[in-house]
């Protein structure tokens, strides 16, 4: 059994040694997950939802502790380690509902009776990824859950203490032992266990699209259904008619949130070419008053990278670089990276990849045709923002950029309440949404004779 040191990406100091799961640990933790998966399925609806609303209180009991850990092994601000603790506590109360609301349906039929059944998989593998440990976890194994699955939840290796601690209170709920098993692992491990196993029915994948097209492919070789939410190069387009000052009020947490490590970060900020200037003006004492600093401060608003591996590879995306303007970052220990705006031109290397960092690319456009042709000018299609008075305008421009999840006026990305997912090389499926849960189920029909 080998081990991984998480480090505290503020300070670089090592905060705890994990032990990585073997195949052999991988394959019993599933072998209990199948054992417990058919008396998860079979309780009656409401006491299944009655599970997961204690599971939810007892998340809610430590939102402090699971907080400080998020802070401690991310990075992330005290204040959205708060967030996203009651975040998951959200999530779970609102899958809840979810195993009384899988009904199927009666479909008129001669001679008989026909009728639809929502059934689970049995047994779900979810794969977390670094950036939102906590919050992304629970949107797969909520509803995964509520649909009468069991699951197995690899985080990444980097970030796994979060999760572990959540599966420790899903036991203290009184979830049953096997139903929601916290596996840390390397990738090529654990997560390759989980596409090969044959009793792994689904699989979830976040993270980056280089990895999805490999699970992708490995799921496909078994027939077995795969949701992924992979990368991001979001563009948040500004037209001369918007509320310039309250769109280049919203640039900085619309692509600095997370050190940048979002992706639906809206990293290409696509303005109209005639107030391109002036917008600059107006986003650059925007960026400057970015606080970025300690997570444990409360008022931080940016902390640092995940990693120097990370922090590294943000650079040499910079390097060279036509930049426009940078906010301030601490310097010294830890992973830090200033707040940066880079003049861009179409076709840049920064412009078109996914840099997962506080950087954004700005871009000019000519005219509302320009605009969607230079967002969709990427692989990618997860997210972006709009900003226009014009109704008309948000309403076609929308319909024309290909991307899952869009803002008009604001650069809110994710509710739990509603689907989330991409287009194009940024993911295959919906999570999240009052149709989640059926993701996570099979659809039989079944004919009853009545002659």
């Amino acid at each position: 059994m080998s081990a991984f040191t998480v480090l505290n990406p503020a300070t670089g100091a090592a905060v705890r040694d994990v032990a990585l799961a073997s195949v052999e640990e991988t394959d019993a933790a599933v072998a209990r997950a199948v054992r417990a998966q058919r008396a998860w399925a079979e309780l009656a609806p409401v006491a299944r939802a009655d599970a997961l609303r204690n599971f939810a209180r007892v998340v809610e009991d430590h939102v402090e502790e699971l907080a400080q850990l998020e802070v401690l092994e991310a990075g992330h601000p005290i204040s959205s380690a708060w967030w996203e603790a009651s975040h998951v506590a959200q999530v779970l109360n609102y899958y809840a509902g979810a195993p009384e609301r899988l009904v199927g349906s009666q479909i008129p039929v001669a001679g008989g009776l026909d009728v639809t059944y929502h059934e689970p998989y049995g047994v779900v593998g979810i794969i977390v990824p670094w950036n939102f440990p906590m919050t992304i976890a629970a949107w797969g194994f909520a509803p995964a859950l509520a649909a009468g699955n069991a699951v197995v939840l690899k985080p990444a290796e980097m970030t796994p203490l979060t999760a572990m601690r959540l599966g420790d209170l899903a036991l203290e709920a009184g979830l049953p032992d096997g139903v929601f098993t916290v596996i840390p692992g390397a990738g090529p491990v654990v997560g390759e266990r989980f596409v090969t196993h044959p009793d792994v029915r689904k699989v979830v994948f976040t993270g980056s699209t280089r990895v999805g097209t490999e699970v992708a492919a490995g799921c496909a070789g078994q027939l077995k259904p795969v949701t992924l939410e992979l990368g991001g190069k979001s563009a948040n387009i500004v037209f001369a008619d918007a509320d310039l000052e309250a769109a280049a009020a919203a640039v900085p947490g619309s692509v600095f949130d997370n050190a940048g490590q979002d992706c639906c970060a809206r990293s290409r900020l696509l303005v109209e070419r005639s107030v391109f200037d002036r917008f600059l003006e107006l986003v650059e004492p925007a960026v400057a008053a970015w606080r970025v600093g300690d997570p444990n401060d409360e008022s931080t608003e940016m902390g640092p990278l995940i990693s120097a591996g990370q922090r590294d590879r943000v650079a040499s995306y910079v390097e060279g670089a036509n930049v426009a303007f940078r906010g301030s970052a601490p310097e010294g220990e830890g992973f830090w990276f200033a707040p940066t705006v880079v003049l861009a031109g179409r076709g840049d290397r920064i412009a078109t990849e996914e840099v997962f960092g506080p950087v954004v690319a700005v871009l000019p456009f000519d005219d509302e045709v320009d605009a969607i042709a230079l967002a969709n000018d990427t692989v990618y299609g997860l997210a972006g923002s709009i900003w226009t008075r014009d109704l008309g305008r948000g309403i076609r421009v929308s319909r024309g950029v290909q991307s899952g999840v869009l803002s008009v006026n604001s650069h809110s990305s994710v509710r739990y309440t509603t689907p989330f997912g991409g287009m194009k090389a940024s993911g295959l499926g919906r999570e999240l949404g009052p149709d989640a849960a059926e993701h996570f189920t099979q659809t039989k029909n079944v004919f009853y004779a009545t002659s």
